[in-house]
């Protein structure tokens, strides 16, 4: 597979005069996109407020609470895009509670359409930096976290802004249950090395992959998003990554990458 950015055609990543640059760094991007229709400002408005997870004030004592009603575990999806995976999770696991955070407006009004759509009542969104809800969140609060598709952010002086990082990576860590799983899908060779290269070396995660299947192939029930199918359009195979939280300190199994 080739370095390659997101489509600039794509109306989730075209260019826009408001550009963010967090000051905490984890979360760079673009805000806006393409002019909201009508229905969609007004689920901005309205729908939003009511879903939004407000991080101002201090965290409470579990994430289940948020739910109604309270959810048997919480997952978080950091970067949802169009929110296709999302919304397929959450359909499939009702009892479960879902978190999607996303900066970009575009990305918020297509999700809220689709949770309007299909009256979906166990997710919650966050419209911001996803370091900020990671550090709100209380310890031990969430069973997975998802990472589907990230911007590569392929240029050398741009890799600080990847959203893997070793303080990432400890954030993860500290709000994961105790054999909560870490999940990432790209078609990004260059990020897939990346990633696996922070993960293996952090004291707090196990790569479960035993055989190249493991990551070539993508888990049971996972829904495929527009990235992914564009990928797939221009021969390029993504890797499916996955980590176990462990307070273990014992060697990683490693799985062969060749093939």
């Amino acid at each position: 597979m080739s370095i390659a950015t997101r489509d600039p055609g794509d109306p989730e990543q075209s260019p826009d005069q408001d550009v963010a640059a967090h000051p905490h760094g984890s979360f760079f991007g673009r805000r806006k996109g393409h002019k909201l229709r009508s229905h969609q400002a007004d689920l901005i408005e309205h729908l939003l407020p009511r879903l939004a997870l407000d991080i101002t004030g201090p965290s409470p004592p579990g994430l289940a609470e948020l739910f109604d009603p309270p959810a048997g575990e919480v997952r978080l999806e950091i970067g949802f895009g169009g929110g296709e995976h999302l919304i397929a999770e959450a359909l499939a696991f009702p009892a479960t509670g879902f978190i999607g955070c996303e900066p970009y407006v575009n990305g918020m009004a297509k999700i809220l359409t689709q949770i309007e759509a299909r009256n979906i009542r166990n997710i919650r969104l966050f419209a911001g930096d996803a370091a900020e809800l990671l550090a709100w969140a209380p310890a031990h609060s969430l069973a997975r976290i998802d990472l589907i598709h990230p911007d590569p952010w392929p240029k050398r002086r741009h890799w600080k802004r990847r959203f893997v990082q070793d303080a990432s990576i400890a954030a993860m860590a500290r709000v994961l249950v105790p054999d909560g799983e870490f999940r990432f899908v790209s078609d990004i060779d260059d990020y897939c090395a990346w990633t696996l290269a922070h993960l293996l070396r952090s004291p707090d995660f196990l790569w479960t992959a035993e055989r190249a299947a493991d990551w070539r192939r993508p888990w049971s029930g996972y829904t495929v998003t527009r990235y992914g199918r564009k990928a797939e359009r221009e021969g390029r195979r993504a890797a499916y990554l996955r980590f176990r939280k462990t307070s273990s300190r014992g060697a990683r199994p490693c799985a062969r990458l060749e093939g």
